[in-house]
């Protein structure tokens, strides 16, 4: 894993030493969304519950922030008082383009504010480094990967990589729809247990600013490696999750 995490980000340092300069333009914008059951890397964060989610992100030339957050459900403590319930993350990076090519290097710092976490921290760090083309402005594949120096709960380093496809369809389905369909395989790999993931799923844009997004998800975690891994059995199955949401 050491080996694709450092050439990955060698070509992202290498395109960026070679990019030519870009427009450099303030940007502000943001994201809302309601689902059906906040799916992270196959696992449920909300022990198979709706969210409600939002952004904020700003951009200049190359380089982006923003935060994210979302309602989310651990579980119950020993004495009956929620895990966590608030899940806030914090992001930087750059995002150059060379050679057609899209790079992203990123701090990614996930965090549960008031969570009952006794037996270790919960917020943690992954360092992103990714890569993707667009073949003819319509097919889109991709590669990530995020590592940890340690994983949530203090169970130590991780790393996760995922490869990505997406197609967007030409035109206007009943001349309102924006359609695409795109799926993910990713690998999670911790010192406590790894995994498969994958989801593959249908979008529809409309209004410019909406989109509805229906999707499949699942992992290769037991129910015995799932409630393991986060404590409980039944939220690492298989799922579909519906998402509504907006950006402006």
């Amino acid at each position: 894993m050491g080996t694709v995490k450092l050439c990955i980000a060698s070509a992202i340092l290498t395109a960026g030493m070679s990019i030519p300069a870009q427009s450099e333009e303030f940007t502000l914008g943001g994201t809302t969304a309601f689902t059906t059951n906040y799916v992270f890397r196959g696992v449920s964060q909300t022990n198979n519950n709706p969210a409600v989610q939002a952004s904020l992100d700003a951009g200049y030339g190359i380089f982006y922030a923003g935060i994210w957050g979302s309602n989310v459900d651990f579980g119950g403590g020993p004495f009956g008082q929620d895990i966590a319930t608030v899940e806030i993350d914090y992001y930087a990076g750059i995002a150059p383009e060379w050679q057609g090519i899209s790079f992203d290097i990123a701090g990614l710092y996930y965090t549960y504010p008031g969570a009952y976490d006794p037996a270790g921290n919960f917020d943690y760090f992954e360092l992103k480094t990714g890569a993707s083309y667009t073949f003819g402005e319509a097919f889109t594949v991709g590669v990530a990967n995020y590592w940890t120096p340690d994983y949530s709960g203090e169970i130590g380093d991780g790393d996760a990589l995922e490869f990505s496809a997406e197609y967007a369809f030409g035109g206007k389905l009943f001349n309102f729809f924006t359609p695409s369909v795109s799926g993910l395989v990713g690998r999670q790999w911790t010192e406590v247990v790894d995994f498969t993931y994958w989801n593959a799923g249908l979008t529809l844009g409309f209004m410019d600013n909406f989109a509805a997004d229906i999707r499949y998800w699942d992992t290769d975690l037991s129910d015995a490696g799932c409630a393991g891994f986060i404590g409980s059995a039944n939220n690492c199955d298989s799922r579909v999750v519906g998402t509504i949401s907006a950006s402006f």
